[in-house]
């Protein structure tokens, strides 16, 4: 699943194309009209209280702009970006040495924050809530507790498990902003515009039917760019359109709703082997060959969220747009039904 092409997930070379792609003000963001009310609002209010803005949670699944928008914080609030991972501090000095390199109106973006250390977290308490430092000097009966002031800066949380934070960090986060699945349209605005920063020439019936293979993700609708522009250029082709764009995904064996091999896979195991379901979540990563994490965390959440699969206390059940998508007829038993 690593080598995935239509993965959400950040690969190598996704790093240098975002950040060429990567929108430097809040009205250049294209999508995710709440969270931009939001921050709108918030940031201004901050602005003209000369304060910091409230430590900012963003969660949803992964590429659909986080550390764009955390970019856009710093550079809104005049102050510069710091990036990080809960993987990545792995031991209390490690956030302190992050914390104290900080500057007023600085922004600390913590990615995958639900994997912090417990031990971590709980330093990170105080920095949130009272901008202060508490660190522990000698051990023993000779350790002492010093308390180090901070500037006033702003903490972005990202996570695509937000069940997963404990209640006592997320409660300490003054804004919190649900990413969620771009429109066909808001793709295919950003796809005319990363064509335009690419030299491409890309029509609007062309930048459409690529947005609707993007699986709502702008990661994967400027990766699948990069592929049309490479298949364009071969064939010799100055236009792009809606036929060049159909050429191109199908040889990399993506079909119109943006499923590759593995996503029809499980449709067809769930439908063909299983009578439409319901089949168990073990049984169903059995049958294909993966693990049951993968099916829940890769596969399963766009498939869910388009209606192709539904999940029920029984197992999984394909929905009536997994039998249109596979050209198979919905049996009299699910007739009635309406997922």
């Amino acid at each position: 699943m690593d080598d995935r092409f239509i993965t959400s997930s950040s690969v190598e070379e996704d790093t240098e194309v975002e950040y060429s792609l990567r929108p430097q003000r809040l009205k250049e963001y294209i999508g995710q009209e709440k969270v931009k009310g939001k921050l709108d609002i918030f940031l201004q209010a901050a602005k003209m209280r000369n304060e910091a803005l409230d430590h900012v949670l963003l969660y949803g699944p992964p590429g659909l702009g986080k550390t764009t928008l955390a970019n856009i914080v710093a550079k809104e609030m005049g102050g510069n970006l710091k990036v990080t991972s809960g993987p990545a501090i792995e031991r209390a000095g490690d956030l302190a040495a992050l914390l104290t390199n900080l500057n007023t109106n600085d922004v600390l973006f913590i990615d995958e924050i639900h994997r912090l250390n417990r031990s971590v977290e709980e330093i990170l308490y105080p920095a949130m809530e009272d901008y202060a430092l508490d660190i522990v000097i000698g051990k023993g009966a000779a350790a002492k507790s010093i308390r180090l002031d901070l500037p006033r800066f702003t903490l972005i949380g990202a996570t695509t498990r937000v069940g997963l934070l404990t209640a006592p960090l997320r409660d300490r986060f003054g804004v919190l902003c649900s990413m969620e699945y771009y429109t066909d349209e808001e793709l295919k605005e950003i796809i005319i515009r990363s064509s335009d920063i690419f030299g491409i020439k890309m029509d609007e019936e062309g930048a459409l039917c690529l947005g609707k293979r993007s699986r709502g993700t702008p990661r994967i609708a400027n990766r699948l760019l990069k592929r049309v522009r490479d298949y364009s250029m071969v064939k010799g082709v100055n236009n792009v359109d809606k036929e060049i764009v159909e050429q191109a995904t199908k040889l990399l064996e993506i079909d119109c709703e943006g499923f590759d091999r593995l996503d029809n896979k499980i449709l067809e195991a769930i439908i063909d082997n299983f009578g439409g379901g319901p089949v168990g979540i073990e049984t169903l990563a059995y049958f294909i060959g993966e693990e049951v994490n993968t099916i829940e965390d890769v596969y399963e959440p766009y498939l869910i969220q388009k209606g192709f699969i539904i999940r029920t206390p029984r197992g999984r059940v394909a929905g009536h747009k997994a039998y249109d998508h596979l050209g198979r007829l919905i049996p009299d038993h699910m007739g009635q039904l309406r997922f």
